[in-house]
């Protein structure tokens, strides 16, 4: 068996065009927290997530949960573009896109139509970040360039492929927030690692608790402190992801307010898909190999 594989590291999006001879077999034991994209062009490929087979052939594309332990077969000539992105960039960019917080496993059908749509869009703006990353990699040299790909990347994946919130995204635009609701974010995000109530964010927003909770439940569908406590399951999620070894999940739990560790790890296993453990274990492991 050969193969001839470029990897391509933007920070959370990474590219890669990969070609392989002959048939091989291969099983990935460590999690990532990356959503893995393959877009083949040659030959085919089966992945087994650990729920069912998934086919990859030309002109279908194909995405892994990397949260989940993996194997593959393929069967060469075989020539695929991939692209990795970082689950926490597609939540934020859904967020964006919603104007909301989500939560838990985004669902993501595991096939991909690149012949047309934007399928085809992602396949040509993934095939244009490699070509601009390789060799004197006129890319790296137009940073927000290269954003706007990574960004358009994780906006097509969001488009092209159903998942839990696809109804939502195709629903209108909710009006824009009113500026209490705002202000309110605002205070939460500024002082996310303090202990603050509800009467301190309704403070801060210039309005009553009960005001701020409608504003909250009509231009967000959640509540001030389901949001507060979303933006610091973010942020714990972040510090495990770029954890060391004297850093345990205890000392990142209550540095973002969690008391209560039981909860924060069910709390976390249901936004992200592992345990905390996991997430600090993965780190480690990707940082001694």
């Amino acid at each position: 068996m050969t193969f001839d594989c470029e990897f391509f590291s933007t920070g959370p999006v990474s590219f890669a065009s990969c070609f392989y001879e002959g048939a091989f077999q291969c099983t990935r034991q460590t999690a990532t927290d990356k959503l893995m994209i393959f877009l083949p062009t040659l030959g085919k490929a089966v992945f087994d997530p650990g729920m069912r087979q998934i086919l990859s052939t030309p002109g279908q594309g194909t995405i892994i949960d990397g949260a989940r332990s993996a194997s593959a077969q393929v069967y060469g000539p075989r020539r695929h573009l991939a692209l990795f992105i970082e689950h926490r960039k597609v939540a934020n960019h859904l967020t964006s896109m919603l104007e909301r917080s989500v939560n838990g496993d985004l669902e993501f059908h595991p096939y991909i139509e690149l012949r047309s749509g934007p399928g085809r869009a992602l396949m040509q703006l993934v095939e244009t970040a490699c070509n601009g990353l390789r060799g004197d990699a006129p890319l790296r040299q137009s940073p927000m360039a290269l954003a706007s790909i990574c960004d358009a990347v994780t906006h097509l994946i969001l488009e092209a492929t159903p998942h839990r919130y696809s109804d939502q995204l195709a629903t209108p635009a909710p009006l824009p927030a009113p500026r209490h609701v705002k202000w309110a974010i605002d205070f939460m995000h500024a002082h996310i690692s303090e202990p603050i109530s509800m009467d301190d964010i309704a403070a801060a927003a210039k309005v009553s608790v009960r005001t701020l909770q409608q504003g909250f439940r009509q231009f967000r569908m959640t509540t001030p402190m389901a949001y507060l406590h979303e933006i610091r399951l973010t942020a714990a999620h972040q510090d495990l992801m770029n954890g060391h070894e004297v850093q345990t999940v205890a000392d990142v739990a209550l540095r973002w307010g969690f008391t209560h560790l039981g909860r924060f790890a069910a709390d976390y296993k249901k936004r992200f898909g592992v345990l905390p453990s996991q997430t600090l274990r993965g780190k480690g492991s990707e940082e001694g190999r």
